[in-house]
């Protein structure tokens, strides 16, 4: 077998379950919606089935197989501590739709949850309900957009990028209505001031900048940025996708941001594998605090007749945040399995959290040291080195490298290292992004992994850059599928199963 499609199974072969108990006729069911022939489905044992199944998933690449570089996506180990309290019966064997009383524990959670990362951003407030980042950058530009309405300033209708902005930026802020203005980075890949000053106006109604940067920088001048646009009337939004380079260190807060989301499934360990679940929640300055989705939990000293509690001297509770609220972003009130994760993760580290911070750009910094400066007896190998993506001494949790001069060599692509590094057991960096580093390779280590595993993926990243070009451009050889056509095969997308010819 080599897809899903193509197993078939033994059928009447081998010792499976026994035929299903049935209490009614299929004469009972009208003949016009009876099957004239069997469906093309696998008839197989269960032993067939698990082998089955168990063999797709050994075609995955995780975290758990593998190191997995993926820059401004943060994807390092997920402590497996942090499982086994989501799955404690008083927390995964409830239903959002239970009444306060029933959930104190998780309520008290929810709760801490939201004023630890109030602590951690410089925020006032915050709300767990989005339940991605995107999401949450969508709630937030809408308590800006609700914010500016209220003040009487509805007609500013321009939100601010930078070219080094994650592509959801613009996105979101498109979805609340906002015309984007992109600004050009500076010749050091950092935000340009000068441009900054002449994109802001009495229309503007916010910046959206993430900070540190996707080309891995600081940027040394947010303070003024965000002087600039206040002073032009405008609201300072920090995509909190970054957010793992600070932590501990300083804040939004401190940089001016009035708003900011996070991603627990980055930051704070919720594992993001596959798509998801995610958790976006954001925080906010006080002036923005009313417009909030509704309900956000809250709490008041225990009163005399209130049923059991937590045992803190507090009763915890959803509370209406009021009549100026955006309402609601999610049917429920967050993704629940991901905030009690990420509240484990911040309750197990506290402030250690600064150390995590530490550990992720010292690796950083040292994996783009050991790719940069091979030794001389490695260097005679290599056809040709990559470009920085941005100069600097220093940079924060990731990096970008420009495989240019390697394509304006040989024609080895950035698509075609990332493709080689499959057949030597890693996950490709984050590819062609940002898109101001031409033929870019985007890569974070994280904190999680060890000088041993960076010292081997500098060690293999030379040996691609001294293979054959045509290996390369090939490339992968050892995996399930081979090289694919990703423009074709999203275009051409396979919705349906294919079905089987019954005659066969």
């Amino acid at each position: 077998m080599s897809t899903v499609f193509d197993f078939r199974g033994a059928p009447g072969s081998g010792w499976s379950q026994p035929e299903p108990i049935r209490h009614d006729s299929i004469e009972s069911i009208p003949k016009s919606m009876r099957r004239k022939q069997l469906p093309s489905w696998p008839r197989a044992s269960e032993p067939e089935l698990v082998r089955h199944y168990t063999g797709l998933s050994q075609r995955n690449f995780g975290i758990d197989t593998g190191f997995y570089p993926l820059g401004s996506c943060t994807m390092k180990h997920n402590p497996r501590l942090n499982e086994r309290i989501v799955q404690l019966p008083g927390i995964d064997r409830i239903h959002p739709l239970q009444s306060d009383s029933q959930v104190q524990g998780l309520l008290a959670i929810y709760y801490e949850m939201q004023e630890m990362l109030s602590i951690c951003a410089g925020m006032d407030s915050v709300t767990l309900q989005p339940v991605a980042g995107a999401q949450g950058e969508f709630t937030a530009i809408r308590c800006i957009q609700e914010y500016h309405r209220e003040q009487g300033q509805g007609h500013r209708d321009k939100v601010i990028v930078p070219d080094s902005a994650h592509g959801t930026n613009p996105a979101s802020a498109s979805m609340c209505g906002y015309e984007i203005i992109e600004i050009p980075s500076g010749k050091d890949g950092r935000l340009d001031i000068d441009a900054l000053r002449s994109a802001v106006g009495s229309d503007t109604a916010a910046m959206m900048i993430t900070n540190p940067s996707t080309l891995g920088l600081f940027e040394i001048e947010i303070s003024e940025a965000a002087r600039i646009v206040h002073e032009a009337g405008g609201q300072m939004y920090y995509d909190g996708a970054n957010f793992n380079a600070i932590i501990g260190k300083t804040d939004p807060g401190l940089m001016g941001f009035d708003a900011v989301h996070y991603n627990l499934h980055k930051t704070f360990s919720q594992p993001h594998g596959g798509g998801g679940p995610g958790s976006g929640p954001i925080g906010v300055k006080a002036h923005l605090s009313k417009f909030l989705p509704t309900p956000i939990a809250s709490r008041r000293p225990t009163q005399e007749g209130d049923p059991a509690g937590v045992g803190d001297g507090h009763w915890y509770f959803w509370e209406d945040v009021g009549e100026n609220s955006i309402g609601k972003v999610q049917q429920w009130n967050g993704n629940a399995g991901a905030v009690v994760r990420a509240w484990a993760f911040y309750r197990r580290y506290g402030r250690d959290l600064e150390r995590m911070s530490e550990h992720a750009v010292l690796n950083s910094n040292y994996l783009r040291h050991k790719i940069m400066n091979p030794s001389p007896e490695v260097a005679e190998g290599i056809h040709c080195m990559p470009a920085e993506g941005a100069a600097s001494d220093v940079v924060m949790h990731e990096f970008t490298l420009s495989m240019s001069p390697l394509k304006e060599l040989n024609g080895v692509t950035g698509k075609d290292v990332a493709k080689r590094l499959l057949d030597y057991g890693y996950m490709s960096p984050t590819l062609y992004f940002p898109q101001i580093v031409p033929e870019c390779l985007m890569i974070e280590p994280t904190e999680t992994e060890s000088k041993e595993v960076l010292d081997k993926f500098a060690s293999d990243f030379h040996s691609i850059l001294s293979e054959d070009p045509d290996t390369v451009t090939s490339a992968p050889h050892t995996t399930p599928v081979s090289r694919v056509d990703e423009v074709w095969a999203a275009r051409n997308l396979v919705l349906r199963h294919p079905g089987q010819d019954p005659g066969k």
